[in-house]
């Protein structure tokens, strides 16, 4: 009996092509056998290609609506709902019962993953057993090193959450074929330690990479694949992957052939990055991006991002879901260098007329902040002297969270985000969004690598990595001297990360292998700034609580229980332990 794949054509436009409206046309069917998949080319290649929708499961800008926002889990991002619009942000950090046994909450993703490995087996198989004879060995092994990278992306999904993992390929099964529990024998495999599991996923990375083209672009197919993985992008994602397996050498090595094989720099303008209409301008620093099409597949980001005085311009149904906290905000330094505080931005020689306006690029190109301008208009998220007057209430005034429904998608702390908005969209309620999810990015690459050197005891070596992007946004360099040793240069290296990822998924990740999460999440509270102008135009900024109870982060949410599902199926898999 003939196979029967489900092929999504919406699956394939979300990857990162310069041209991918083409690249399957499948009339108005979405299940074709085996047989016809492999018959045809264009077909075999669409159904390749959509190995690739597992970096889609976990993309910010595409996950906007769900409880994937990851920088929500963390302290730079807060959602401004306590129970709407099905978010668990707050409630993850809030109560205590929240994860348990065989429950991993927003973070289990074992079927999940496993469903796509299982893909990835089966067409591995397929390949061998179609793509070969069909298309020759050389064309298949470039489709295995694709297929392998995104297997090897599922497994890293899993171990980052769950350690040492179950390790399934397309010949471990019985008869050296597909391990999908087909075969009693089959079903009952031991997890690999952590230290073994990532060994695994390195190697797989290794081995995609020595046999993936450095570029896809040729004289048959023009740039029609441009976006498939290729050797410099495979190298990206193993910097971030290494450090997360304490390969320190492999990542800094990595970073280092990420530059050389793949070509990539930083664009010129950090803003530009996040807006659509720059879109082949950044192809140099978007190693992978999930690019969306406005006739095809589109997204919903500014509905759920934009400031809410917009909601009366547009007449559409603006919620902010998720705003910039003040520990965010005040991360970012001056355009001179030099920090900012609260408690002297406006006294002494550094005097400025406002805490926001002198702020470095990044905060600007981040952050909507109280008057800022803004589409013609000015922000505003001030209070009157009487909070109780809502005739003086600004057009995006701050709410106070409560843990009870949602701020109505006004901001909590003061700040709505302005990473990946198009200023001067008019389309985004009517046409919806097709911005640019930036999955990895060379800027990311440049601080993997510091960290590694920094892991390495290379403290200058991180430096200049770190310079090189801060010389982007034409911030001063920072010394040697100001940062000679692992501590204080790490100090640095966790910030000029917040400030140059914000928004894209990285800080909670970062707290979590970095084991952070206790410091920066237990028992504290993340805070914003509510300003309020009297009578007199006399502006006051008083920071304030975000949270209405500590944050609760326990250390064995560190590694998550496995589903009771395959604790039952397989009886060598043993859950993690203090579930």
């Amino acid at each position: 009996m003939k196979k029967i794949y489900n092929i999504l054509a919406s699956a394939v436009a979300l990857l990162a092509f310069s041209s991918c409206d083409d690249i399957m046309d499948v009339n108005s069917t979405t299940q074709i056998s085996d047989v016809a998949i492999w018959n045809s080319e264009e077909a075999a290649e669409g159904y390749i290609i959509a190995s690739y929708q597992c970096f889609t499961d976990h993309a910010n800008v595409w996950q906007v609506k769900g409880n994937r926002f990851y920088d929500a889990y963390s302290d730079i991002i807060k959602s401004t709902s306590y129970d709407n619009y099905g978010h668990l942000y707050n409630k993850t950090w809030y109560e205590s019962n929240r994860f348990g046994k065989n429950n991993g909450a927003s973070f289990g993703i074992w079927d999940e993953a496993y469903g796509r490995i299982k893909r990835a087996n089966l067409l591995l198989n397929d390949l061998d057993r179609y793509g070969v004879p069909r298309y020759g060995e050389e064309w298949a092994q470039v489709r295995r090193a694709e297929i392998r990278f995104c297997r090897a992306i599922n497994y890293w999904f899993l171990a980052r959450v769950y350690g040492g993992v179950v390790i399934r390929t397309d010949k471990s099964g019985s008869a050296g074929l597909t391990d999908d529990g087909a075969y009693e024998q089959d079903k009952h495999r031991a997890r690999l330690s952590e230290e073994e599991t990532y060994d695994w996923i390195i190697e797989e990375m290794k081995w995609a990479i020595d046999h993936l083209p450095e570029t896809w672009k040729s004289d048959k197919y023009g740039d029609k694949y441009n976006g498939r993985a290729t050797k410099g992008m495979v190298y990206g994602f193993l910097s971030r992957i290494a450090l997360y397996a304490h390969r320190w050498d492999v990542a800094a090595d990595a970073a280092e052939k990420c530059g050389t094989v793949g070509g990539y720099s930083l664009v010129s303008n950090y803003a530009n990055l996040f807006n659509v209409a720059h879109q082949s301008d950044n192809r140099k620093e978007i190693i992978y991006g999930i690019y969306g099409l406005k006739e095809l597949k589109t997204h919903d980001y500014e509905l759920y991002t934009r400031p809410k005085g917009d909601a009366a311009i547009h007449k559409a149904a603006i919620d902010a879901y998720y705003v910039p906290t003040a520990e965010l905000a005040d991360l970012y330094e001056f355009k001179d260098g030099t920090e900012f505080s609260w408690s002297t931005w406006n006294k002494g020689a550094n005097k400025h007329s406002d805490p926001f306006t002198d702020r470095e690029p990044r905060f600007h190109a981040t952050i909507l902040y109280d008057q800022a301008p803004w589409e013609g208009r000015t922000i505003d998220t001030r209070l009157g002297s009487d909070e109780k007057d809502q005739t003086k209430w600004g057009a995006d005034h701050f709410v106070q969270f409560e843990n009870t429904g949602s701020t109505d998608g006004y901001t909590c702390t003061g700040y709505y985000l302005r990473k990946f908005i198009v200023e001067g969209n008019r389309e985004f309620s009517t046409e919806h969004c097709w911005n640019t999810d930036i999955i990895l990015r060379y800027a990311e690459v440049l601080l993997n690598k510091a960290e590694a050197y920094a892991e390495l005891g290379q403290i200058k070596d991180a430096l200049d990595a770190v310079n090189e992007v801060r010389a982007r946004v034409n911030l001063p360099e920072k010394k040697i001297d100001d940062y000679p040793d692992y501590d204080s240069f790490m100090k640095l290296l966790r910030k000029e990360r917040c400030c140059e990822l914000a928004g894209e998924g990285h800080r909670f990740w970062d707290l979590w292998r970095w084991r952070m999460c206790g410091e920066v999440i237990n028992g504290q509270k993340v805070h914003g700034v509510k300003i309020t102008v009297n009578a007199a135009k006399r502006v006051t900024y008083k920071t304030v609580d975000a949270d209405v109870t500590p944050r609760i982060f326990q250390d064995r949410y560190y590694y998550l229980s496995l589903p009771s599902d395959e604790l039952t199926n397989n009886n060598l898999c043993v859950d993690n332990p203090n579930w």
